[in-house]
């Protein structure tokens, strides 16, 4: 039986490989909002997972890759407002 801690993780490891899959066929692109969200919610998610599991090695994983992604997230915001 999943917990909820599973479903966090699920839900988040999906979103990360659907921003992956989006962008292998082309329905959109890195520098696209769609794109960045699903890497920002999706990894931010599946690292609370892995604080709750306290599984150190995802925990730096996916906090990194959140990190990345909200920086990709204020860019996007300060290139659209410098336009």
């Amino acid at each position: 039986m999943l917990t909820a801690t599973d479903w966090i993780g699920a839900i988040g490891v999906f979103l990360i490989l659907l921003a992956y899959f989006l962008t292998v066929i082309k329905k959109v692109k890195t520098e696209d909002l769609t794109f960045i969200l699903l890497n920002f919610v999706g990894a931010s998610l599946a690292c609370f997972a892995s604080i709750l599991l306290e599984y150190w090695p995802f925990i730096i994983l996916d906090a990194c890759w959140s990190l990345i992604s909200l920086y990709s997230l204020v860019n996007y915001f300060t290139r659209k407002n410098q336009l």
